[in-house]
C-alpha cells in the first residue's frame, strides 16, 4: 500500500467571525478493490478536520468534483459526511476514511465543506484545493 499526505491549511472569514479550519488528507491505492482491465482504480482517502478556532462548528454538506484524466469529471454532493454531519468543537478534529473510483490511471479531487458555526448560525464555505490520485506503479 503506497499512501501519500497532503496537509491543506484555511483561514476562512465570515462578516461576523474568523472561522480556521485544517485540513489534511492521505490517500493510498486500493489494488484488492480496483480492476485494472476493466480501467478501474480505487483509492481511499482519510481527512482531518481540525478545527483551530474558539467556536463550535457542524459540518453540513460536502462537495467534490472528481477529475478522471482521461474521461472527464463527476460531481458529488450531500449533507455531511460518510452518513454523519459531525459537530467539531474548538481545539479538537474529525476524521472520516472514505473511496473514489477512478476510471483512469490518474485523477484528482476538489472540493469544499459547509459549515454552520452553532453559537450564531452562520454558515461558511471552506475549500478543498485539488489532491491528485495516482496509481502507484505510473510513478516509477
Amino acid at each position: 500500500m503506497i499512501v501519500s499526505s497532503i496537509l491543506l491549511n484555511f483561514d476562512c472569514m465570515s462578516a461576523e467571525t474568523l472561522h480556521q479550519i485544517q485540513i489534511s488528507v492521505k490517500t493510498w491505492f486500493r489494488d484488492d478493490l480496483s480492476k485494472l482491465d476493466d480501467g478501474s482504480f480505487f483509492f481511499n482517502y482519510e481527512i482531518t478536520i481540525h478545527n483551530a478556532g474558539d467556536l463550535e462548528v457542524q459540518l453540513l454538506r460536502r462537495y467534490w468534483r472528481i477529475d478522471h484524466l482521461t474521461v472527464g469529471s463527476n460531481v458529488v454532493t450531500g449533507e455531511g459526511v460518510i452518513g454523519e454531519q459531525p459537530v467539531i468543537e474548538p481545539k479538537h478534529s474529525y476524521s472520516y476514511t472514505s473511496g473514489c473510483e477512478l476510471y483512469s490511471s490518474m485523477g484528482r479531487m476538489v472540493g469544499y465543506y459547509q459549515f454552520k458555526e452553532l453559537a450564531s448560525g452562520t454558515t461558511f464555505t471552506v475549500p478543498i484545493p485539488s489532491f491528485t490520485l495516482i496509481f502507484p506503479p505510473i510513478l516509477n
